[in-house]
């Protein structure tokens, strides 16, 4: 055995070296700088901090692409599912304070609240609500709440029509609802909302003066970085979206420097000058493994010192060149996060960026590299931008291939009125299709954001273009016809990474 040990000592070591670090961030920053412009990212911001201190604290790029205002160290961001590790630690003032335990039933507080399965509902607790092995597959359900009317209340009460993905607490499945969920105990348990208890027990004592809630926080002179979406190299401002009934697990809006001030308070274990906030125990809950994922052999081969790999509460857990990392990404609408801490070396990063790309995880991971002295040469940003480049050009590929398979002269089955009407189900809601002119219009009911026009494609499917100004690309929508000829359910299909149109049913009403 001390052999073994011994030889792995030996294997880590020859892997990396001693670094300067205040060296090694100069450096760093001139990567970043040119990293912006090979990515065509308009702006981001990073903030790096070190044993209690600000090593790095700048803004690159423009917020705005329009009036090309400069990114300050000071420009809120949306910082997404950030925000999750916000709430695992106001949960966790709760159970130091004796008012829930991490293992309480979520029923003892939301008795109303339940999933696909009554045995799940009534003993899924409030860990599992932390870190996603609820058996529901990664992001399901998200479109009961993006850009929707609903509720916070009618969001959760609407996930009961979810479909069990895998075993209960048997893997890993990445949750939204379930965080917001997690946030709607704090106001039974304390009578206080969860903007309310956050911004008073969390963001004050931290001295994040300038961070937001949510988008309706914003005022005339705030240094606001706008979102983009990239569209045949061109950036473009986009439509800032609602996150308010989710807002426990993604509505945060922060700068870099506030941002930096929140990875010294976790890098400090809840402690700040005046108070202590959480105790050590609190930060191990949170930093410990409790859902355990796979190393993707696209990782086993480009980062061979990760050993292990998983969530904590609010955290994602890994290993690098013999270190333990704590990290977490964001990503909304026209901006991407990435917030990293290396606890045992005392220092933390956070990125924050305003279009959507895989520009922030690149330069964490550049990052990671330099700053822990591993003598791998991966070159993160630009082995990430190629792979960018590639992903374009597939997609391009498939457009010319739907194009391709696209069955030329045929004619739709009904007249364009007996399209019209009301689909929809239970889980989501309705979808309104009317006849304007000569072509089709849609509105999903519940999501404003969600509207434009369908154009005829080939037999009953029709192309969906979008009418608003935002990230999603073009889809289909094919109407499914009963054995009599009539028009019994539609079916959505927009081709993206985060929301899947699949998972809603849309029958025919009337």
């Amino acid at each position: 055995m001390r052999l073994i040990f011994f030889t792995l000592f030996i294997l880590i070591s020859a892997s990396v070296s001693a670094v300067d670090f205040d060296k090694e961030v100069k450096k760093l920053d001139a990567y970043y700088a040119q990293s912006l412009v090979d990515w065509n990212v308009p702006g981001m911001a990073i903030c790096i901090v070190k044993d209690g201190k600000v090593a790095l604290s700048k803004g690159y790029g423009v917020k705005d692409v329009n009036t090309k205002a400069p990114v300050t160290p000071n420009s809120l961001f949306a910082v997404a599912s950030n925000t999750k590790a916000f709430t695992a630690a106001a949960l966790g003032m709760l159970v130091e304070e004796g008012k829930i335990s991490w293992d309480d039933k979520v029923q003892k507080y939301l008795p109303w609240f339940e999933l696909y399965d009554p045995y799940v509902s009534a003993n899924l607790t409030i860990r599992d609500l932390l870190c996603h092995r609820s058996g529901l597959e990664t992001f399901s359900g998200d479109l009961i709440w993006y850009g929707s009317t609903h509720s916070r209340e009618e969001v959760l009460r609407r996930s009961k029509y979810l479909k069990q993905a895998y075993g209960f607490r048997s893997h890993f499945g990445y949750q939204n609802i379930l965080f917001l969920a997690a946030g709607e105990i704090i106001p039974v348990v304390t009578g206080k909302s969860w903007e309310e208890f956050v911004r008073e027990r969390i963001l004050q004592p931290a001295g994040m003066k300038d961070a937001k809630l949510s988008i309706t926080e914003f005022r005339n002179g705030d240094d606001v970085a706008l979102p983009h979406n990239e569209k045949n190299g061109v950036n473009q401002t986009i439509d800032w979206v609602n996150w308010d009934n989710i807002a426990p697990a993604g509505a945060l809006l922060a700068s870099a420097n506030d941002m930096g001030k929140w990875l010294m308070l976790q890098l400090a274990k809840g402690k700040t000058k005046e108070d202590t906030l959480w105790s050590d125990n609190t930060a191990w809950e949170m930093w410990r493994m409790h859902t355990p994922e796979d190393i993707s052999g696209w990782r086993r081969r480009l980062m061979p010192s990760m050993t292990f790999n998983g969530y904590g509460l609010g955290w994602e857990l890994s290993n690098l060149h013999g270190k333990f990392v704590v990290s977490h990404g964001g990503g909304y609408d026209g901006m991407i996060s990435r917030s990293i801490m290396v606890p045992e070396e005392g220092w933390g990063i956070i990125i924050v960026t305003n279009n959507v790309s895989s520009l922030s995880y690149a330069l964490g991971m550049e990052t990671l590299d330099r700053l822990l002295g591993s003598k791998e040469k991966n070159d993160w940003g630009h082995r990430l931008l190629k792979n960018k480049n590639d992903g374009e050009i597939a997609e391009k590929e498939a457009a010319l291939a739907a194009e391709a398979a696209r069955v030329k002269d045929t004619k739709m089955s009904k007249s364009l009125s007996d399209y019209a009407g009301k689909y929809g189900g239970p889980m989501y809601g309705n979808m309104i299709i009317r006849v304007i002119g000569d072509q089709l219009a849609f509105q999903f009911e519940q999501t404003p954001l969600f509207r434009g026009t369908l154009r005829h494609w080939h037999y009953d499917t029709f192309q969906l273009n979008w009418g608003t100004n935002m990230m999603l690309p073009s889809g289909f929508i094919r109407f499914s016809l009963d054995n009599e000829g009539n028009i019994e359910e539609l079916f959505v299909d927009v081709d993206n990474p985060d929301f899947d149109f699949s998972e809603l049913e849309f029958k025919k009403l009337d």
